[in-house]
């Protein structure tokens, strides 16, 4: 059962190499399987989901740690209250809807619900 605050997928950049030389290098170093969203998404379900995305799309250039939440409005009102700064509001994406924040070291962060 997923749970408020529980990590729960990491979005990584392909910008190193293509989206194919990255699957095929965790495919045959880790054995690794990805079902391809586009041309610029793929992603893995290995102990933690997650996916590798293009430059093509908006992503980060980092890894993205993305956090669950049962009630979105409600931890975008708590990581505001907290400190946390939110630089994409809520928006919708193949899914569910979520939105970014940089928690007060800098780090970026999404938090995702239905």
């Amino acid at each position: 059962m997923r749970q408020t605050g529980k990590l729960d997928y990491l979005e990584m950049p392909a910008s190193g190499g293509t989206l194919d030389s990255v699957k095929a290098f965790y495919s045959a170093a880790f054995s690794w399987s990805f079902t391809d969203y586009g041309p610029d998404y793929s992603a893995f379900s290995e102990g933690l989901d997650g996916g590798f995305h293009t430059d093509a799309i908006a992503g980060s250039a980092k890894p993205l740690p993305v956090l669950y939440s049962k009630n979105l409005e409600d931890t975008l009102n708590a990581v505001t209250q907290a400190g946390g700064r939110i630089i994409k509001p809520v928006f919708a994406f193949p899914g569910g809807r979520r939105f970014h924040f940089m928690d007060p070291a800098g780090n970026e962060l999404a938090v995702w619900g239905e």
